[in-house]
């Protein structure tokens, strides 16, 4: 049995806790995060990971460079061995992520917010997809947009080759790869980061979202090291998706441009990208990866619209159709296909599916952090649903216009443009380019198309390599401005030394072994984000004991007298009649409240902090429980707009008024204080604490060996407030 901490369900003192490392049992706990994750409120360089992860990118830099030769083949002997003994792991855990994530948006915690229940998205709907969009894919499906449906049909996984099954499957395999897969792992540590971020004040981080499972240590020597996995498969990733860009933009530069192609002009885009790369991330989220990511998707949108109306449109729209419909007929089969009964199928997997699954999982981590740090005030709902559809929808449409375009060519009998995109996909795709009307235009757009792709992940990439070697509370606030540049820099010398060292194909071997400590936490975070998920399904049914409690004391609201309530109707407040209301009558009523707390033996305190916004001291009444959930009585004005109806005559002086509203730790309870007198307000909160503890007496009688909330055995029943000096006694005898 779990010892019971100083402080029990009913606020009183308790013999200390021996076991301080060991991972919290209940929301009271898990409220401790902040605190327990963070030695410094400043933000800092974490030097351990800094340092541990640079020489690790470094050194196989310098070996890949160096040794070229040595490195691509020990890389193949690594790939083909993982290929052919964890190819089925690789599967597996792809498909228990689409599960869970799927599970998580279509359960009653999809209503939960990455933030408390009051906050509201930053960004709209269009700026947000495009930042998602432009953040979770990069260049490299550009690349493979081409390459990849005339493989699958001249050399398919099975069957027939250059058969009409092998055509109608061709285009499909591309979606598969760039589908809902690869966004699944980003909504999951994307929103298990928010998550914690946002609504238990967490660093924005992978460690406090395993904060649940692993408790404190992963503040020590246990999060480093998962936040190096984290940061080393991310500039892998990175670097990947870099080179096959810079493979790919070097064809384009030099046909505009007149330029020689090779490794000399690759290199140079690397760096023109780099410098690019440092003067955008600089300007943070809402300047520079705002700005590209909304241009990105309207030239992205540009470039298939001018394919589309100047190619055959007819077969292209007939072809996407029936590719997202067999897309969606076959997914649950292609998504656990290991090929294990075909010749020669673990080097298919290995090529293919398996390196998609390793590209998505080593962009994880950064594309989650990145997405988590765009969507506070999102429910899970939403960002998992939205994760999965319009990015991915947008995908299928570049894939299927490119892809189709391509095999079409094929089918009419081209068969040198065939073996060109097979053989050199970078080629291939300016070939298909160079065969529509006004090709140098459409060229053009196309390169600054992929130019941005290219920069819009290189510059979200650098900010968030920053935060993954930094310790920084506050989710709000990046990495310092000379750390993104010297990540930016390593990741700009990792893809030289990976195109140097062989290539894409390098490349993809990277990028597969690097992966596979991420699946690791991937597993880490699903255990310990639905371990959380409980607690809020234990709050939520809670909501119920404390509504019928509230309605035993004269309903959801403090009872209010008929001339109180129609005062309220016609009152509007200003700032400052809000302000000297909170001083004469919330204030006092909240001290005296905390004050007999701790004279009847509880862990009471009032705490005030000011609010920039409306200039109105917020005031919190906090009862420690250490347990569980602490007890949180806040006040805080809220600006709300001045009604354009009611019976009233009045002319329209203000826009807005000012209400005084009570908040939990999840969000505000809807109805507003002003008008009350002292001793309702107090009542107010007696009421709420009474409330409280009806939903903790549901959490501990509902209670099984995998909730978070902690067991408490029958004979330890929740006392009831003490209301004399008779009860208190009675109660400590």
């Amino acid at each position: 049995m779990v010892e019971r901490s100083r402080f029990g369900v009913d606020g009183r003192r308790r013999p200390p806790e021996t076991d301080e490392n060991r991972p919290p049992i209940s929301s009271g706990e898990l409220s401790r995060g902040p605190t327990e994750l963070v030695e410094d409120r400043n933000p800092r360089v974490n030097w351990r990971v800094f340092i541990i992860s640079a020489v690790i990118i470094l050194a196989f830099s310098v070996w890949a460079m160096a040794m070229p030769a040595q490195a691509r083949d020990i890389m193949h002997s690594v790939v083909t061995w993982i290929a052919t003994n964890l190819g089925w792991y690789y599967v597996l855990t792809i498909t228990l992520v689409i599960v869970f994530v799927l599970w998580v948006a279509l359960s009653k915690e999809g209503s939960v917010r990455l933030g408390p229940d009051h906050s509201r998205p930053q960004y709209n709907l269009f700026t947000w997809v495009a930042m998602l969009f432009a953040a979770g894919v990069g260049i490299d499906m550009l690349f493979f947009s081409v390459t990849g449906p005339i493989t699958q049909f001249v050399s398919p996984p099975s069957g027939t080759p250059e058969s009409a099954a092998a055509a109608q499957d061709a285009v499909v395999w591309t979606m598969f790869h760039y589908g809902i897969a690869g966004w699944s792992i980003y909504a999951l540590l994307g929103m298990a980061m928010g998550y914690f971020a946002y609504r238990w004040g967490m660093p924005l981080s992978i460690r406090a979202a395993l904060y649940p499972l692993l408790g404190k240590r992963v503040r020590g020597a246990t999060g480093d090291v998962i936040d190096i996995f984290a940061l080393v498969g991310t500039v892998f990733g990175v670097a990947t998706s870099m080179g096959i860009g810079v493979i790919l933009l070097n064809v384009g530069i030099a046909w505009l441009f007149g330029l020689q192609e090779g490794l000399a002009l690759q290199i140079s885009l690397v760096a023109v990208d780099v410098i690019m790369t440092v003067a955008a991330c600089t300007s943070g989220v809402d300047k520079g990866i705002r700005l590209i990511s909304e241009l990105n998707l309207w030239a992205a949108g540009a470039m298939m619209l001018y394919i589309l109306v100047t190619g055959n449109t007819s077969f292209l729209l007939n072809a996407m159709v029936e590719n997202i419909g067999r897309f969606i007929v076959t997914f649950p089969e292609r998504t656990l296909q290991t090929f294990a009964y075909e010749s020669g199928g673990a080097e298919w997997m290995a090529g293919w599916t398996l390196f998609f699954w390793a590209f998505w999982l080593a962009w994880g981590p950064f594309v989650g952090l990145f997405l988590a740090r765009i969507s506070r005030g999102r429910t899970l709902r939403e960002f998992v649903i939205a994760a999965i559809t319009a990015p991915v929808l947008c995908d299928f449409f570049i894939v299927s216009i490119f892809g189709n375009s391509a095999l079409r060519e094929v089918l009419n009998g081209n068969r040198a443009f065939a073996e060109e995109a097979i053989k050199s996909p970078e080629h291939g795709w300016y070939s298909l380019l160079e065969m529509f009307p006004g090709a140098p235009f459409l060229i053009g757009l196309a390169t600054l198309s992929g130019l941005l792709f290219y920069l819009t992940s290189a510059n979200s990439g650098a900010m968030v390599m920053s935060n993954f070697s930094s310790s920084i509370p506050d989710p709000s606030v990046d990495g310092a401005k000379w750390l993104r540049i010297f990540w930016a820099l390593v990741t700009a010398v990792l893809t030289v030394a990976m195109l140097v060292a062989g290539g894409v194909t390098t490349m993809e071997y990277a990028t597969l072994i690097f992966a596979l400590p991420v699946t690791i936490i991937a597993y880490l975070v699903m255990a310990s984000f639905s371990k959380v998920l409980r607690m809020e399904r234990a709050e939520r049914e809670g909501q119920v004991m404390r509504r019928r409690s509230v309605a035993m004391h004269g309903g959801q609201t403090p009872e209010k007298t008929w001339r109180q309530r129609l005062a309220r109707i016609r009152s509007y407040p200003s700032n400052n009649a809000v302000a000297q209301f909170v001083e004469r009558i919330v204030q006092p009523a909240l001290q005296d409240v905390a004050n007999e707390f701790n004279e009847l033996g509880y862990n009471a305190g009032l705490t005030t902090a000011p609010n920039a916004e409306t200039g109105i001291d917020e005031h919190t009444l906090v009862v420690n429980m250490e347990d569980h959930r602490n007890f949180q009585y806040q006040v805080a004005a809220v600006e709300a707009p001045v009604p354009m109806f009611g019976g009233r005559s009045m002319s329209r002086e203000i826009d807005v008024y000012y209400r005084l509203e009570v908040f939990t730790q999840t969000g505000t309870e809807g109805y507003d204080l002003m008008g009350l007198s002292q001793q309702q307000v107090i009542n107010d909160v007696l009421d709420r604490y009474e409330a409280h503890l009806s939903f903790l007496k549901y959490s501990s009688d509902h209670d099984y060996a995998s909730m978070i909330t902690p067991h408490v055995p029958p004979t330890e029943s929740l006392p009831k407030v003490p209301e004399t000096d008779d009860d208190v006694e009675r109660t400590e005898g």
